[in-house]
């Protein structure tokens, strides 16, 4: 693989790799060959590895674990952290299988993962790694500060509670913005919302910092808790002042909450999961790895009846879920800005939440590829720290343990609008700002759509996280 970094830009097709395709059987047993898929094209190595990845999620899901043992060794040969896209996300995929594979044997899962202890000043440093290497919290700080702006115009006594305090800069943004006003700034009062106390710690400092040197009356009220803990009452929801509530990347996690009836088999895959048309897939002759993974790529794959999206146990999350969100209506904000992953990771089978994140997370790893270079350690952080344990938890865990239940945006307008709150439209000049900042990235793929008001931020044509205000409905 030495000749990766020519390989880039390369898409022809030879005959050669697609009569080897049409001939050879691709089942794991026979054994893999590996020196000639060395010598693979980039692309036709990324259709292969997808092809294997899917094969092996089959082999998972079946219970076929000696087959799929034999699947993940050949990916291995393929796949590499330091890669290109495809082989970087295949690296994390094959990681995220095995680990489910491991999680039959409980014993020996818990010991090889006894060690493994995530530092909290590690958080913190890869929190901030996807803040920098990414638009995506920018162009949502840019919004939800626009709304509150509006919202507490001539307000002396405004309340913010932050359910995810992990990054100043927001608040920073805002208390400047406040500063200018006409009016004068109001008596401002933050509720930082965090189960890390350190954070939460920085947070305030940093905020205090800024509002004296501005000259604002402020307050930091901390919350150290985890958000399906959360004591409402310690939120200090105050009478006479104007609430506003910040949500971002927070809510789907309380789609977990008492889920233990979803811990259960994952059911068998239809007899035609494995029926992807290489050589079809390998003519479209396409670009990007969402390209790739688009169209017919998974054109044999048939959801079994048990993958439907009102199963018992998604209503059930969707439920207490609910409850939270009602519970934050009864606060009566004057504006409420929800931040949440745009796809669709939450279905009730293994095979349908593989597919699904590896378009989206395709979509990030190439935003990383067009944008950083592969020996950056950071870019290297970002995907092993974050978008690696999501995926892990995604396609390895099960019941109250997958937390990583990323909706699409209309599941959670449904689920907004039930719990009594109404859509209240992003304002032009949040759009027309966040806009502006998208352009000044110098990076093409980065796309805004306005969907009724809402906000979808998408790298090219993959939406990948959605924005929305709201306010109760009386």
């Amino acid at each position: 693989m030495g000749s990766m970094f020519q390989e880039e830009g390369s898409s022809s097709v030879t005959s050669s790799p697609l009569q080897f395709f049409s001939m050879m059987s691709l089942s794991p047993s026979i054994g893999s060959p590996y020196p000639f898929l060395r010598e693979l094209k980039s692309e036709e190595r990324g259709l292969y590895l997808i092809h294997l990845l899917l094969t092996c999620a089959n082999h998972v899901a079946a219970g076929s674990l000696e087959n799929a043992n034999i699947t993940l060794e050949q990916i291995s040969q393929l796949a590499s952290p330091d890669g290109d896209t495809m082989q970087r996300i295949a690296a994390y995929f094959t990681e995220a299988l095995a680990d489910r594979i491991l999680k039959t044997w409980p014993g020996l899962h818990k010991a090889l993962n006894s060690t493994r202890i995530i530092m909290v000043s590690e958080e913190i440093l890869v929190q901030k790694l996807f803040f920098d290497l990414f638009p995506f919290l920018k162009v949502a700080y840019i919004l939800t500060n626009q709304a509150i702006v509006e919202a507490m115009e001539g307000e002396k006594m405004v309340h913010i509670i932050d359910l995810n305090a992990s990054e100043p800069a927001q608040w920073i943004a805002l208390l400047q913005v406040l500063s200018a006003r006409p009016e004068g700034p109001p008596h401002l009062r933050i509720t930082g919302v965090h189960q890390q106390k350190e954070i939460l710690d920085q947070m305030a400092h940093k905020l205090t910092e800024e509002a004296e040197k501005l000259d604002i009356p402020f307050q930091f009220n901390p919350v150290v808790s985890k958000l399906e803990n959360l004591d409402f009452d310690k939120l200090r929801v105050k009478t006479g002042e104007a609430l506003a509530i910040s949500s971002i990347l927070q809510l789907h996690s309380l789609l977990a909450l008492d889920d233990e009836a979803l811990r259960r088999k994952s059911p068998l895959l239809s007899k035609n999961s494995n029926g992807i048309n290489l050589q079809k897939v390998l003519l479209m002759n396409q670009n990007t790895l969402g390209d790739l993974l688009e169209k017919d790529m998974v054109n044999g794959y048939t959801p079994s009846p048990e993958s439907a999206s009102s199963s018992p146990g998604s209503l059930t999350a969707s439920m207490n879920a609910e409850n939270f969100i009602s519970a934050l209506w009864g606060l009566s904000p004057k504006v409420m800005v929800v931040t949440e992953q745009d796809s669709n990771h939450n279905g009730s089978t293994l095979m349908e939440r593989l597919l699904e994140a590896l378009h989206s997370y395709a979509a990030l790893f190439d935003c990383l590829e067009s944008t950083v270079s592969r020996t950056s350690l950071e870019r290297f952080k970002v995907e092993k720290m974050l978008f690696g344990e999501e995926i892990k938890n995604i396609i390895a865990c099960e019941g109250a343990e997958r937390k990583e239940r990323h909706e699409k945006l209309d599941k959670w307008l449904q689920r907004l609008d039930l719990s009594g709150f109404g859509s209240v439209p992003l304002s032009y000049y949040g759009m027309l700002q966040a806009q502006r900042f998208l352009q000044s990235c110098g990076c093409e793929g980065y796309r805004m759509k306005d969907e009724n008001g809402c906000v979808v931020i998408c790298w090219q044509d993959r939406s990948l996280f959605s924005i929305t205000a709201w306010r109760p409905r009386k």
